[in-house]
């Protein structure tokens, strides 16, 4: 049974950091593109970032550049989200996501979802 499970998430102050972690059972990690996804209370859902199979990073918003990265391990069959200089527009529920495919083109497609953990930023 293909299993995402996000963790990491938690309550920091604008200007903190906090790494969300994605484990992955279930299926051939390998063959996977793995992205990051949030939503806010009252939002549409948002992609992030998406890593490739092999490595290969996309970003999908503008308003994370420079602040979030995404890696993966795939001897553990994890990829993280690191998040620095997080500001209270960052508050969202945080999802991984799985889409059988070597790129990370485009942010549709995913097929296999993570619960989410909730991230929130506030003094």
């Amino acid at each position: 049974q293909l299993q995402l499970v996000e963790s990491g998430g938690g309550l920091v102050q604008p200007g903190g950091s906090l790494r969300l972690s994605c484990a992955a059972s279930g299926f051939t990690f390998d063959y996977y593109a793995i992205g990051w996804f949030r939503q806010a209370p009252g939002k549409e859902r948002e992609g992030l970032l998406c890593i490739s199979s092999t490595g290969g990073r996309t970003n999908y918003a503008d308003s994370v550049q420079g602040r979030f990265t995404i890696s993966r391990d795939n001897a553990k069959n994890t990829v993280n989200l690191q998040m620095n200089s997080l500001k209270p527009e960052d508050t969202a529920v945080y999802y991984c996501a799985a889409r059988r495919s070597y790129s990370c083109l485009g942010s549709g497609g995913f097929t296999y979802w993570g619960q989410g953990t909730q991230v929130t930023v506030s003094s």
